[in-house]
């Protein structure tokens, strides 16, 4: 088996739905908890590289550069918000597939997306 640091990195973003019913109070408790114990499970394989939430509003530039536009964002219109984040490290595409498929928002309407990291680009 190769160590973290030289096996396939992945991103899974975390998509929240920006329609429909807010979870309850009650709900989100029970979401939480069990978000936490599939994290905890994920931890403690050393499949985790990185992890965070992200705040609902940010900025989106477009254009070239001095001609850039800065608007804010993600736009209300958008039906699903990226909310977080999960960087792992697993040995193919499906094998971070199979991680995702047990991610308790799927349960609560959230979206999953999978992308596989590209070689990192050293700073000189």
């Amino acid at each position: 088996m190769t160590s973290p640091s030289n096996r396939p990195q992945f991103l899974l973003l975390l998509h929240q739905p920006h329609t429909g019913p807010a979870p309850t109070p009650e709900e989100m408790r029970q979401i939480m908890a069990r978000f936490t114990a599939w994290m905890d499970g994920l931890c403690g394989k050393g499949l985790v590289l990185g992890t965070n939430g992200l705040e609902p509003a940010g900025a989106v530039l477009r254009g070239p550069r001095g001609t850039t536009t800065v608007n804010d964002g993600p736009f209300a219109e958008a039906k699903e918000i990226v909310g977080g984040y999960i960087l792992i490290t697993a040995d193919s595409l499906d094998h971070a597939v199979a991680i995702a498929r047990d991610c308790p928002g799927l349960d609560y309407r959230m979206a999953v997306e999978v992308r596989p990291v590209k070689q990192r680009h050293e700073c000189a």
